[in-house]
This record gives C-alpha cells, structure tokens and sequence, in this order.
C-alpha cells in the first residue's frame, strides 16, 4: 500500500513536468565539479555551494543512480568522492598504509572502468572521452594545488566533471542521458510479478538507501531488506523474496527521498518521527499540511490553523479544484531502526476527513489561555508537554506515531497519554525558575491536552459524563473538576495574603491532593481560614468566602482517592479557576 501511494506520486510529479529524476538518474547535490576542456586537460575547481559558513548548501544535479556501496568497492558513474576519482587515500593512522593506497588504487580503476564498461568506444561523445583522457592520463597535480582541494580531501566532498563553457555535467549532456536511458539492465533479466505495480518486471535484490529520516545512518537506511537467512524462504536472497520491479523500486525510492530532503515543503518532524505527505493529484492541502499542526519553518506564521481549515471546510465541490475534498490523502511517519526505517504510522484517506479530523482535535484542544500566547497548539508543543525537564528528546516514541493516529482517524488519544501528563504535572509540582520563584506545573499546553483527552474519552466511552468545557465552568460538579477549582481558590488566598510569595500550596501538596484529597483538603482548609484573615481588604476576603462556599456546595465529602480520568478533570479545574482570576488576560475564547 505505502509503496504504490509512493510510485503513484512519482508517476504524478513526473507527469506534471516536476523537478524529479527520470528513470536511472536521481537528484544529487554535488558541492565542487572538475572543470575540463574538450582535450580533457583540468582546467578550474568550481564550488556550486551557496550560504555562509556550516550553512552552504551544494547545487542540485541529475546525476547517474548511485551504486549500493557495502564493504566492497563499488563507483558510481561519472561522480563520485575524491578516493575514487584521484586515487587518494584518507589518512588514518589505524590503518595499514600500503592497504590503503592499494584500496585507493583499486577504487579509482574501479571509476575508470564503469566509464568505459558503460560507453563503449563509438558512443562517447566529447564529455566522456575528455573525462576519460583526464583520468587516464593522471596529470592531477594542479588539482591538488588548487585552493578548494585541502577542504574537499578532508571532507570528503562529492565531485563530478563539467566542460569548459558548458552549463550542465558531463553526465547531464543529452546524448550521455538518453544512451543511458535506452541501455538495457545489467540486471539478472529473469522477471518476476512486481509486487507493486503488479506487471512483469525484474527485481531488484538491493533497494536504493532512503536517506533524510532523522537520526538513521547519513548514508541511508532501507524499508526493504532481508538481511538474515531467518527472512528468507526457497532459496531466494534480499529483496527476491518480495519482488519488486525495477521500474517500482526507483519510483518509490525516489519519490521518498524528494519528500524527505532537506528544505522539503512536505516534510515534518512529529517526535522522533519524520513525516512525509502528499495527495494523489495537486492540491492545496500539500502546501499547508504542515501550518495545520503548527510545525511550519517559517519565521512569520501568517496563517492560522483554524483560518486555513476554514478555507479548506468552506470550499464547493468543483469550483475550486484545487480544493477537491475527495482527493486522497495521505501521510507516512518514519523512525530509524538501526541500519532499516520504521514505519511509525501510515494514514491514507480523503482530504475532507484530514481536514475534518483534524479540526476536531484543534476543538478539542481548544481552552482558555493568556493574551500572548498561540491560539492554537502544535503536535510538537503538546507531545514537548509530556516528557522529562519538557526535552524533545525525552518524548516518548510510540505515543508520536499513535498521537498522529489518532488526530488522523478521529479516534481517541493513547491510553497512557493522560497518565504522561499528570505524572509530569506532580514531577514539577515545586519546580522554580532562575529567580527561584514557583513555575506554573498546570501549563497551558498541559490543561489543553488533557482537556482533549477527556473530550475524546467522553465521547466513545463515557456518554454520560459530562464534558469538559474550554473555559471555568460551575456547572460541572464532577469531583476531581470541583476539587481542582478548590485548590486553586485556596492557592489563590494564600497569594493574596502572602504577596511576593515564592512557594504556595501548589508546591507541597498538589500530588497528593489531586491523588488523596481526604489526605489534605481538611488542612487545606485551616490554612484558609489563616490567610483569609491576614486579608486587609475585607471585601475580598469576603468574595473568596462566597468563592470557596460555591465550590464545595457540591462536595459531600472529600474521597480517598481519584481515578486517572478525575485527576485529569482535577488539573483542568485547577487551571480553569486559575484563569478565571485574571479575566483581562484572557484571549479569544
């Protein structure tokens, strides 16, 4: 299913005259090429990096299809790294010296001869015989003196050739592209059902490395291999075993490293998993995709999510085509697994359901909030929300994959979502900031979190149950929710008659009295009379009473203990009340 959405993309942006690579060629940035005359003589090093500093990034070429490398020796066709190219061997001074410069020497015989296995004498044309002439001849030592070549042999840069006066590589020429295009397979051409395409083709053994997944290998990782004897059945090796056709096997390698290169508008990064999308035709969605869920690059997020799903919701169908809402959908999350990919979640549906679906999750995250703070939420800042010390690296990585689920099928957020949350609320219940004063544990993207969670819960399971709202609401007399509302008038008391205080309540108690409120709440509630009296204004002491009387109205007695769900409705009333106190702060609610 993933593999053909993907070949179906490749046919799509092919089709559509897209900056994608045809058959047998891919898109490779090449920071430096050799420049060579007609006569094959060296005639400049030019670098085709752009930017300042660490940030320069390489011009994009179509180039050859790289080889699989492994251990072995293995060239490319016409660019390659410096080792292949010039015969230099790296320093490393753990490493025979004679072994090394006999495996450099074998590397660039390697080079030398795929060029001339690949174009036999009467189809080389001015490029390739220059470049041939330039290799053979070995005069390199005006290479080496050039001011680009220290960085590149350190490096380890990819190169490749270019003629005097020309605006494309040797292995960009027309005549080099389309002999190449119209060779046959060096492949064993007994054929096989591709297993993707469903048409007679031949398999590949070894898939092209899918490279730009967020902390696999820099050279790649596969989503198709069979590295053991374990995977593999009737004598069959590698990706014999699930045949896939070469035809196949490119469209979806190269689909899948165009969406996942560096500086892609259909990429992001949700956790530890990075997520690609695309629809089966153009389509608007695959430009905002990503503004949906707040992951945006930019520096000026101008569009709001809620805005952008207006548009998407108001949109008929056949007046604008772009806007289709019955256009496929689709959305991949992948995460490294040592030398292979992960598939963390796959989502395929129509573009009304992603909209739809994801505008309840907004809903349902929606809650009340300061001023100056986002409107809505990203993924990102409510997983953050979740982990130890709020480090991206500490998020849980199954709860990613099934959070973006979730969002994407409208169902229920994982079960151990709620408990990640309340458990991070109690762990920071008496964290301080620099100047040592108490930090709010019941954040905003905490409350609208749990907020969520419980809406959704409610909704599948709890019929009954009445839901939590955005805003402070006194009509809600579930316990955890009152108690929670409770805590934080007494907390509020306790600020107004210690003002300046860097500690409240909060700080000692809040675990236990979201958890075991009979174990504290009595007292919480001596302490109350204490700071109601060091009250000068009167008058507040009196609406704090009439507060705190309104709350507990419905409290017959303080429970034992609260279940999961009511200390998640405990934290939400906590901070509803919380809110309440300082109206003007409120936003667009």
């Amino acid at each position: 299913m993933i593999l053909h959405a993907l070949t179906k993309y490749y046919d799509r942006v092919a089709s559509d005259g897209g900056n994608i690579a045809s058959e047998g060629f891919q898109k490779q940035p090449i920071p430096f090429l050799i420049v060579l005359n007609q006569k094959g003589q060296f005639i400049d090093i030019q670098d085709t990096r752009s930017g300042e500093g660490k940030k320069k990034t390489a011009r994009e070429f179509t180039v050859p299809k790289a080889v699989k490398k492994t251990s072995g020796i293995a060239a490319n066709l016409l660019w390659d790294v410096p080792a292949y190219m010039f015969g230099r061997p790296k320093t490393d001074a753990k490493k025979d010296p004679i072994k090394q410069e006999e495996k450099a020497r074998d590397q660039r015989n390697a080079f030398i001869r795929r060029i001339e296995n690949t174009f036999p004498q009467e189809k080389r044309d001015g490029g390739i015989s220059a470049v041939l002439t330039f290799l053979k001849t070995a005069n390199f030592d005006a290479v080496f003196k050039h001011p680009y070549w220290a960085e590149i042999e350190k490096n380890g840069d990819l190169m490749s050739f270019q003629l005097q006066n020309d605006v494309c590589l040797v292995c960009e020429k027309p005549t080099v592209v389309d002999f190449l295009q119209n060779m046959e397979s060096g492949e064993d051409n007994h054929q096989n059902i591709c297993l993707v395409r469903g048409i007679n083709d031949v398999p590949v053994r070894l898939h092209t490395a899918i490279k730009g997944v967020w902390g696999a290998q820099t050279s790649g990782a596969n989503i198709v291999s069979f590295n053991l004897e374990a995977f593999e059945s009737f004598g069959k090796t590698q990706g014999f075993n699930a045949p896939v056709g070469s035809k196949a096997e490119f469209a979806y390698t190269t689909a899948l490293n165009m969406l996942l290169k560096k500086g892609s508008p259909q990429r992001m990064q949700v956790g530890d998993a990075s997520t690609v999308f695309w629809a089966e035709k153009e389509h608007k969605l695959e430009v905002v995709f990503a503004d949906l869920f707040g992951t945006s690059t930019k520096d000026d997020q101008t569009q709001d999510a809620k805005a952008l799903i207006a548009a998407f919701r108001a949109a008929q169908i056949g007046v604008k085509p772009e806007l289709d809402p019955q256009t496929r959908f689709y959305v991949l999350g992948l995460a490294p697994n040592a030398a292979r990919i992960a598939v963390r979640f796959w989502y395929e549906g129509t573009v009304q359901q992603v909209v739809d679906n994801i505008n309840q999750h907004l809903e349902d995250c929606a809650i009340v909030h300061g001023p100056h703070q986002l409107e809505t939420l990203s993924l990102f800042k409510l997983l953050v929300s979740t982990a130890v010390q709020s480090d991206a690296k500490n998020i849980q990585p199954n709860i990613t994959g099934d959070m973006m689920r979730s969002i994407l099928n409208g169902t229920p957020y994982p079960k151990s979502l709620l408990s990640s949350v309340i458990n991070r609320i109690k762990a920071e219940q008496s964290r301080k900031d620099q100047n040592g004063k108490s930090m709010q544990n019941v954040s905003y993207p905490r409350a609208a979190l749990i907020k969520a969670i419980l809406m959704r819960e409610t909704r599948y399971y709890q019929r009954n149950q009445k839901e939590v709202g955005m805003s402070l609401d006194t009509t809600n007399n579930n316990i955890g929710y009152r108690l929670g509302r409770l805590f934080a008038a007494l907390e509020k008391v306790q600020e107004e008659a210690n003002p300046g205080i860097n500690a409240t309540i909060r700080d000692r108690f809040y675990g236990a009295a979201s958890s075991t409120p009979v174990a504290v709440f009595a007292l919480l509630m001596k302490l109350k009379n204490h700071h109601l009296a060091k009250l000068e204004h009167r008058g507040r002491a009196v609406n704090f009473e009439k507060l705190i009387s309104e709350i507990i109205s419905e409290i017959n007695e303080f429970p034992p203990h609260l279940s999961l769900a009511d200390q998640g409705r405990f934290a939400v009333g906590y901070y509803h009340q919380r809110q309440s106190f300082y109206p003007t702060k409120e936003s667009n609610n």
